[in-house]
């Protein structure tokens, strides 16, 4: 293949990649506002770990395992923060619905522990 060629792959492997975490964001998105319901927190250390197990075990190269965990490390921080973002606001609205909790909580849930990464 040319050197043209290959970039016109890339290019068109971008937009399917972009397309993929765009899906992902939507997904966590969701997931998000069922944590705000059950009063979940958004960080979930364990959940993460199944993560980067199943992206280790389905890797067959040329990447090295550690350096795919690295990509889905930063990958997971996004989401991570784009669910904080969008629930914010749900979480105000249902402070304003007589909910009692301070103000960033929920009844019943308690603070977020752990190494964020």
């Amino acid at each position: 293949m040319t050197l043209e060629e290959l970039r016109a792959q890339i290019d068109d492997l971008d937009r399917q990649l972009v397309e993929l975490l765009s899906e992902r964001a939507r997904a966590a998105l969701m997931i998000g506002h069922l944590k705000v319901k059950t009063s979940l927190p958004v960080y979930e250390p364990a959940r993460e770990k199944v993560i980067y197990q199943n992206v280790r075990a389905a890797n067959k190269g040329p990447l090295p395992d550690i350096e795919l965990t690295h990509i889905y490390e930063r990958i997971i921080d996004v989401m991570r923060a784009l669910q904080r973002n969008e629930l914010a606001s749900e979480r105000a609205a249902l402070k304003g619905h007589g909910t009692g909790a301070p103000e960033g909580e929920l009844p019943g849930s308690a603070p977020e522990t752990g190494k964020e990464k």
